[in-house]
């Protein structure tokens, strides 16, 4: 079966008196039905390619879900008089949202997420709030993938929902403490979050009270609570600037009030803490003393900038991501050589520490803790070869309980693996961290296969975690490595800041200085050498393709983000004006000049490919469908080599792809299918 054509039907694209040639521009028309008819003969053609691993693929799917615990339970976070939990059950797609009172007793069902997505291809809960009294709850759901949620309450003691139904919303809920007074956000047409409204229940959602309107398509709302219960928190950022305003959660029609008004550049994020030892205060990590952030208290009744005291000063070699306020105890969330540590102050004794871990990688984060006068920290913990886990800390005894590690079936003996993080130079010089994990048995002497992740983008951190599906790669002799390249936060701001704008190119090159790596220091060879990204890591996908095609017997491009140019070029599109401040904005000539030298679109070419599987959604708001589409058409029609190069779309959902478990089991049983074929395992 020869591959799909898409008909050749040349736009001319103009910017700076430079001309581009678009020959598949018109696959952006998601209204034509030659359009569809296209991905769904792409559909039919990845079936027939991808056939010949259906066995494998199969036995891999069997694999992942027998390592997992089907029916099981989350740790219960504790709330009040009652503790709150997830569970899954054998054969459902979806979670059941369920508590019990605290101690012990009769299990109540909150949301089953299996009865409201019954029937729908794509279902999935954006936001879920218990109201202060735990009387109600507040629920966001999506049907289609979109992102465009539907708001509805429901009534705990009877389970019966609430007439109340507000349309077209965003994730972020907020309830104030009257209990009938729930705040949310709305998006614009280009799926921007930019309004905060008001709805009181038993109104209608056409009386609700808009509270506040961001105008500067730079900036996304997002709203919460803080953990004091005393402010509900509207948070508007750009990605290098910020602005918080504050709502008592007492008089929820109160004016938001402005925290620190926005100056270019400034970014700060805002925590309400009130102690014997302290009084009332607002903290706030900002980066108005350096880039790496540091901590300030400011009074609630005057808390701009003139009234800031320092906390923790600025560290040039420790980034501070965030605070976590409790009654006597502040937890610092911090980045010092690549890792991610927690740092306990007790705000009555003064006294500080970090919380041990005895891995070389991994990744800690605080968890849920809705408590606020409490000693016991939540934090969740894992590593390459270490399951997530659910731990509570006493941050006054420093002892651990381990609530509940992910049970993986099977036999799992975490001593069979060993993990590694090891130092690559780039080419001009940094040191790029990569994280490492195998079998204790493989014999590195180049002959084993390696899958090479990496994302580098957003400041995000791609730490070393645990997934029980990575096990169907590692038990069949694979080395598996996350290469934490510049664009991402592992190493604090400069970091960041060394990944993007005009110095992109660094991400490209460190993701190939580590993979060259693992070829030069025999844990692989480039015949047996796959790479994975998805979304902007799907960008790193196709620029790494684009300069280092022989390097790689195979990539997997997730929902990527392949036309940059074009896109950025284009604010009628969602979320493309928000996203200057991370790629620049190419009516600036320099700018544009930088995106077309790397834009994996712009620089195909006639070359060897590796084989490549590239997925896609419909109904994905971010990286629209036409991207890896049209991505797809140029890399045919370019490429010397003979490996295969697969589009898949899911036609019913978005970013994230399918929405039920094992849906999303199946995909990934797919793209491990197709590693494992084209690096010559097929059993």
């Amino acid at each position: 079966m020869n591959p799909p054509a898409a008909p050749r039907r040349p736009k001319v694209l103009t910017a700076h008196g430079d001309e581009r040639i678009d020959d598949w521009y018109w696959l952006r028309e998601r209204d034509n039905p030659e359009v569809i008819a296209h991905l769904e003969a792409e559909n039919a053609y990845a079936d027939t390619i991808l056939s010949a691993t259906v066995p494998l693929r199969e036995r891999v799917f069997e694999e992942i879900k027998g390592r997992i615990e089907e029916s099981d339970t989350s740790a219960p976070i504790p709330h009040g008089s009652w503790e709150y939990y997830t569970r899954t059950v054998q054969g459902m797609q979806y979670p059941i949202h369920c508590r019990r009172p605290r101690g012990g007793g009769n299990e109540q069902i909150l949301l089953d997420e299996n009865v409201e997505g019954d029937g729908l291809g794509y279902f999935a809960v954006g936001a879920a709030e218990v109201s202060p009294d735990h009387a109600l709850l507040a629920f966001a759901v999506d049907t289609n993938g979109g992102e465009r949620h539907v708001l509805r309450f429901r009534d705990l003691g009877t389970g019966d929902d609430l007439a109340d139904v507000v349309t077209d919303t965003s994730y972020s809920v907020a309830w104030a403490n009257d209990c009938k007074t729930c705040f949310y956000v709305r998006p614009d047409d280009a799926m921007r979050p930019f309004q905060v409204w008001r709805h009181e229940l038993g109104t209608p959602s056409s009386d609700d009270v808009l509270v506040f309107q961001e105008d500067d398509e730079r900036f996304f709302v997002t709203l919460g609570r803080t953990r004091s219960g005393h402010f509900v928190v509207i948070d508007c950022h750009s990605k290098v600037t910020s602005e918080v305003r504050v709502i008592p959660t007492d008089s929820p029609d109160d004016a938001a009030r402005v925290i620190e008004p926005r100056a270019h550049g400034h970014e700060y994020s805002v925590e309400h803490h009130h102690s014997e030892a302290t009084g009332d205060r607002f903290l706030i990590v900002t980066n108005a003393e350096g880039r790496n952030f540091s901590l300030v208290a400011a009074p609630i009744d005057t808390p701009g900038r003139g009234s800031w005291t320092t906390v923790v000063p600025h560290r040039d070699d420790v980034r501070l991501d965030g605070v976590d306020a409790f009654a006597d105890h502040l937890v610092l969330s911090e980045r010092h050589d690549g890792l991610p540590q927690l740092h306990v102050v007790n705000v009555t004794s003064g006294s500080e520490h970090n919380v041990s871990f005895d891995d070389p990688a991994y990744t800690a984060w605080v968890g849920a803790n809705d408590e606020y006068d409490t000693t016991t920290l939540r934090y969740g913990y894992t590593s390459l070869v270490t399951p997530p886990s659910d731990v509570d800390y006493d941050m006054n005894t420093h002892a651990s309980t381990v609530r509940k590690q992910q049970v993986v079936r099977g036999g799992y003996d975490a001593s069979a693996y060993t993990s590694a993080r090891v130092w690559v130079t780039a080419p001009d010089g940094v040191q790029i961290p990569l994280s490492i994990v195998h079998r204790r048995d493989v014999a590195l002497d180049g002959s084993a296969p390696a899958l090479l992740y990496g994302y580098g983008a957003y400041e995000y951190s791609t730490d070393a975690g645990f997934r029980s599906t990575r096990l169907s790669l590692l038990d069949r002799g694979f080395v598996f490595a996350i290469a934490h390249v510049r664009g991402g936060g592992e190493l604090g701001r400069p970091w960041y800041e060394q990944g993007r704008m005009a110095a992109k190119a660094n991400t490209f090159n460190d993701f190939i200085a580590c993979a060259k790596y693992l070829v030069a220091n025999s844990y692989t060879s480039p015949d047996r050498l796959a790479a994975r990204g998805g979304s902007a890591g799907g960008l790193l996908m196709g620029a790494i393709a684009n300069l280092e095609p022989d390097l790689f017997a195979a990539i997997v491009a997730e929902v990527p983000f392949v036309d940059v140019l074009t896109t950025m070029l284009d604010p009628e599109l969602p979320l493309t004006i928000t996203e200057w401040e991370e790629w620049g904005d190419p009516s600036d000539v320099a700018a544009y000049e930088w995106m077309k030298e790397y834009s994996p679109y712009d620089n195909v070419s006639a070359r060897r490919y590796p084989a490549m599987l590239v997925t896609t959604g419909l109904n994905d708001p971010r990286v629209q469908y036409w991207e890896p589409a049209k991505w797809v058409q140029k890399l045919r029609a370019a490429s010397t080599g003979d490996g295969p190069i697969i589009l898949r779309t899911e036609l019913g959902a978005g970013h994230g792809g399918p929405s039920g478990r094992y849906d999303a089991w199946e995909e990934e049983a797919m793209i491990l299918a197709f590693i494992c074929d084209r690096v010559g395992i097929t059993e």
